[in-house]
């Protein structure tokens, strides 16, 4: 029975702990069995929460014994990203120096899934403080493995999350994105992923008492990741709202407003023309026609507005507002960890000031001009990641390698730049290797992006629970 537990999709497993048919003690044993068999393999999760996971799983069937709701996530088991705060349990993102920094309470989505019922197992993998590198290796924790082949990357940063998820070691993962750390991983590892709006969801990403400059806080964003689409929906519903904690988020209603029909769909294969793999561009047509399947009218031959002015203003102001902090930073990277970044420093360096500011308006003039396409297009389908999931650490390998990386992720940037929502959801596999694409749309219609990605996954499959592969 227990091995049929973890097997089951985050909605059915809530339901079979709110109708008794299994106690919450006894899914959460189901999965830390999971994780004890295969996490030695993939290396996803890092801070076991086993005996605190029992302890809150056994408070929930008293409760529910007493006939309180035990509520929507009742008992389901999810992991959590290094760098989101899990009360009593150290927030390390990855690195050394903050192996003891032990979180004082709950990050708000932490604290939204623990209320609806959900119960942390344990802290995800992550690369060092998110900076080291699109691929999964921490100073503190090591490498993480790809579930289908050892030979590439899970993704990053949330590729913890996405190993974790893949292989059933919990039925959801609580990541976060600033130019694809969830889409990616979701893509690598077959599952699915939701970037919501910037301000859709409370989050706090303080490292210490003092709050984040201002790419910092309108570029990232938490995020969940999920073998179905359906599981996403249930956590967007659960994470979503206001925080005091957080004045960034907005009472905006989950459900938008119906549109005409049939809705436009911009299919954007090659975004910026930059190019494309073949298995890619087959991804997203395979997609393309499950939509059309679905009643959607796909529209070729679209490219989203300005690509290439995005990315080099994200890049420009980010790594303006991080030069300074550089130095110190460098040094809690740990060996090599510093590659990444200024690998980026040398093709995009800081600017001065009036540059900067200047800056801050042509990131409005783009975001206008998103919003007047996606006013013609509600939705946006395109590919996550342009070539194939690629080997560990090749971001960080020479120049080229790095630019091929950045190029390869360039419609993730941009979503995040402009801070509209996508969803992530897979459309088979190939070579062994799990495909992916990504619906995008206007701000604040999630609901859209997860209808879309629904008719996606009815069509075309879930690839996941598996077993991890050599």
């Amino acid at each position: 029975m227990r091995d049929a537990l973890w097997k089951m999709t985050a909605r059915a497993q809530a339901a079979a702990v709110r109708d008794g048919a299994v106690t919450a003690v006894e899914l959460v044993d189901a999965h830390l069995e999971r994780i004890a068999e295969v996490n030695p393999a993939v290396n996803a999760v890092t801070q076991l929460l086993a005996e605190r996971a029992r302890a809150e799983a056994a408070v929930a069937d008293r409760r529910r014994a007493a006939g309180v709701e035990p509520g929507p996530l009742a008992g389901v088991p999810f992991t959590v990203k290094e760098s989101t705060a899990i009360a009593g349990v150290p927030t390390t993102y990855g690195a050394k120096r903050f192996r003891d920094a032990v979180a004082s309470s709950d990050a708000p989505p932490v604290a939204r899934l623990r209320a609806a019922g959900g119960i942390p197992v344990g802290h995800s993998n992550m690369p060092t403080l998110i900076l080291a590198g699109v691929h999964t290796r921490s100073e503190l924790f090591g490498d993480t493995a790809n579930p289908w082949s050892r030979a590439v990357t899970p993704g990053g940063s949330s590729g913890g999350d996405g190993a974790a998820v893949t292989t059933g070691m919990a039925a959801l993962g609580l990541g976060n994105d600033s130019g694809g750390s969830v889409r990616i991983p979701a893509s690598f590892c077959g599952v699915a992923g939701l970037k919501p709006t910037y301000g859709r969801f409370a989050a706090d990403h303080r490292l210490g008492p003092d709050d984040p400059s201002l790419a910092a806080q309108v570029l990232v964003v938490d995020g969940p990741l999920a073998r179905t689409v359906g599981d996403l929906r249930l956590a967007y519903e659960v994470l979503a709202g206001t925080d005091p904690r957080d004045p960034r988020a907005v009472p905006v209603p989950l459900y938008g407003e119906p549109l005409v029909r049939p809705l436009k769909v911009a299919m954007v294969t090659d975004p910026g023309g930059h190019g494309v793999h073949p298995v890619v561009r087959k991804a997203v047509e395979s997609a393309a026609d499950a939509l059309r399947d679905a009643g959607y009218e796909v529209c070729e031959g679209a490219d989203v507005p300005r690509l290439d002015d995005a990315l080099d203003v994200y890049a420009r102001m980010t790594l303006t507002e991080f030069a300074p902090s550089w130095p110190v930073v460098k040094t809690l990277l740990g060996e090599g960890g510093h590659r990444y970044i200024e690998l980026g420093m040398a093709k995009s360096g800081p600017v001065e000031l009036t540059e900067y500011l200047r800056l801050t308006g042509v990131r409005l003039g783009i975001r206008r001009d998103w919003a007047a396409f996606l006013d013609e297009y509600p939705l946006v389908l395109g590919p996550v990641f342009t070539d194939p999931p690629f080997a560990p650490g090749a971001e960080v390998r020479d120049p080229e390698s790095h630019r091929r990386v950045q190029t390869a992720m360039r419609l993730c940037t941009a979503t995040s730049f402009v801070g509209v929502p996508a969803v992530a959801v897979p459309t088979g596999a190939a070579d062994g290797l799990p495909c992916g694409v990504q619906l995008i749309g206007r701000a604040y219609r999630e609901d859209l992006c997860l209808a879309a990605a629904e008719e996606v996954e009815r069509r075309l499959g879930v690839l996941t629970p598996i077993d991890p592969r050599p």
